[in-house]
């Protein structure tokens, strides 16, 4: 009963980290993450 337990736990997270992955997208996180890394990337070597 255990095993089983895990196992849907396991595949319920899985779950949720694809729903979060998804709605990030939706909503373009992953442009404003990729701005902050250049400008942080920029001002580390001294050009921005």
């Amino acid at each position: 009963m255990r095993n089983k337990s895990v196992l849907l736990l396991r595949w319920g997270l899985l779950g949720l980290a694809l729903a979060m992955i998804a709605a990030g997208l939706l909503r373009q996180e992953h442009l404003e993450v990729l701005g902050k890394a250049v400008r942080v990337c920029l001002e580390c070597i001294g050009i921005g």
